[in-house]
């Protein structure tokens, strides 16, 4: 009935009047929501709406109200759904936008999250090639700490070999040269004849005129050398000339020995080089296999600092108190405090030792010093020694070198001459007598026809030797006719050779004038 009541509107229900015999009823003073609603006005807070299908609550408000007729129920009950329905519309249309809102609000926070997700995967990316960075870069920590250990093993290598003393004495031998030049006049350059002459010179120029300046003396020494005739000049030349060889040769010999020394020095940086490069490549294989590092070794002759006065008390005093079972800690402590609580002439006897000792030690210092000196000079000596033997061999070099240096020189020289020689026969005059043949040469023919004819089919090494064996046979007499025919033809030779150089003379001659 309620259902079917709801539906149907307001208008339709019939009202008529009705003839009463009651009183007039008191009109009913509305509630405060009844007056609300009445006015259009809900209230914000918002009343849950009754059930619609609830049969005890019907049956309920059936019996409470009172009975009246079945028309004037019907407004009622459709007053109040009526009243309801104004209810329920403001309460939809914010339950509506509620939703809107929620929707939008959605919305934004699963944009948010979309851009959180980009923002956590670029950091992740970032985190990730950091990540990689570490790692290139502890892997080239490792690399960097590795090659640090090489070196610090290279750092312990000490090579055995025996470097040439070259530089550490070519440093000396220059002071040397130094101090020589001030000391050998032959060192000095040689100064010239005029100069020569000015010393000597000089003096009397300077009494002369003593009122006289450096530059006014030169003026007149420089008018009067212009006077001063050759044979007055001649032993100031003879004497530059001697000063002048003297200085040569010795420069000459010192540039001789400063080649021999280079040659020398190329050799000897050539075979360490290669026992470097032996011993090294042992070393790094021996320190592949070993990682320990080694002690610098101590001078075993040199001699011990002696002990202070407190050292020799606690060496006395630490038997009994290692009895007493104290370590080392506690017996440096209990010795400490006894040796500040001791009087001066305890400490006597203590400190007598300790200056014995001292005494013993500064005499031993000085014979050990000694020894060292004598040491140091003795290894100079053997320098010196082989730094003389290191110079003959030089100068061995530099002579072998020299005779290879003229071999060529010599043959460039040969073969420019038979150039030069082939050249003039190319453009030789062909009037010009030939040089007459020797003896030998006028023998070497007759033998040769002679030779062919008995051995046929015969070298011409073997020939030439057959003809220079059969010319040392020959006697002197025999040699002596061979002898006289080239002398013969060395005669009519030169005869037609003066003729030839007179023609020459005389055609030059002609076309001169």
């Amino acid at each position: 009935m309620a259902e079917t009541v709801a539906v149907m509107p307001i208008d339709t229900v019939p009202t008529k009047k009705r003839s009463t015999r009651r009183g007039a009823l008191k009109e009913k003073t509305p509630s405060t929501n009844e007056a609300n609603i009445l006015a259009g006005k809900v209230s914000p807070s918002p009343v849950p709406p009754p059930p619609a299908n609830d049969p005890e609550k019907e049956n309920h408000e059936s019996l409470s109200q009172p009975r009246t007729s079945p028309k004037k129920g019907k407004a009622r009950a459709s007053k109040k759904q009526t009243k309801q329905l104004q209810k329920q519309q403001p309460e939809q249309d914010s339950f509506e936008k509620d939703l809107l809102e929620m929707q939008e609000k959605l919305q934004k926070l699963r944009l948010e999250k979309e851009k959180t997700e980009e923002l956590l995967k670029a950091k992740d990316e970032i985190l990730k090639q950091k990540e990689e960075e570490l790692e290139t870069r502890g892997r080239q920590q490792e690399k960097l700490q590795t090659e640090l250990k090489k070196l610090q093993k290279l750092k312990e290598f000490k090579p055995t070999v025996t470097f040439p003393a070259g530089q550490s004495l070519r440093d000396n031998e220059q002071d040397k040269k130094e101090k020589k030049k001030k000391a050998c006049p032959e060192r000095k350059r040689p100064s010239a004849p005029y100069i020569l002459w000015c010393k000597d010179q000089w003096v009397e120029i300077k009494k002369e005129n003593p009122e006289a300046e450096f530059k006014d003396i030169s003026n007149i020494l420089g008018a009067k050398w212009k006077n001063v005739t050759a044979e007055e000049k001649k032993p100031y030349e003879e004497k530059y000339q001697a000063e002048k060889e003297a200085y040569l040769q010795v420069i000459a010999k010192e540039k001789r020995e400063t080649e021999a020394m280079k040659l020398l020095e190329e050799e000897h940086k050539q075979k360490t080089a290669m026992e470097l490069l032996e011993q090294y490549l042992q070393f790094k294989q021996e320190s592949e296999k070993e990682n320990k590092k080694t002690k610098k070794e101590k001078d075993p002759l040199k001699p011990k600092h002696p002990m202070s006065a407190f050292f020799v008390f606690t060496n006395e005093r630490r038997a009994a108190l290692h009895a007493e079972k104290k370590s080392v800690s506690e017996i440096a402590k209990i010795t400490g405090e006894e040796w500040k609580n001791m009087t001066e002439e305890q400490k006597g006897p203590y400190e007598e030792i300790a200056k014995k000792n001292k005494e013993k030690y500064l005499q031993e210092m000085e014979a050990y010093n000694q020894m060292k000196d004598e040491e140091t000079a003795s290894l100079r000596k053997e320098e010196e020694e082989q730094m003389k033997l290191q110079k003959q061999e030089a100068l061995q070099l530099l002579k072998k070198k020299e005779k290879t240096e003229n071999i060529i020189k010599k043959t460039k020289v040969d073969r420019q001459k038979k150039k030069q020689q082939k050249e003039e026969k190319k453009n030789s005059d062909p009037n010009k007598p030939k040089r007459p043949a020797s003896s030998f040469i006028l023998f070497s023919k007759d033998a040769r026809k002679t030779l062919l004819e008995e051995r046929q089919g015969i070298n011409n090494s073997t020939l030439n030797a057959l003809i220079s064996v059969k010319w040392k046979e020959l006697s002197e007499e025999e040699k002596k006719a061979w002898n006289d025919k080239a002398a013969e033809a060395m005669e009519a030779y030169k005869k037609e050779l003066e003729e030839y150089n007179k023609s020459v003379a005389s055609t030059l001659e002609k076309v001169d004038s």
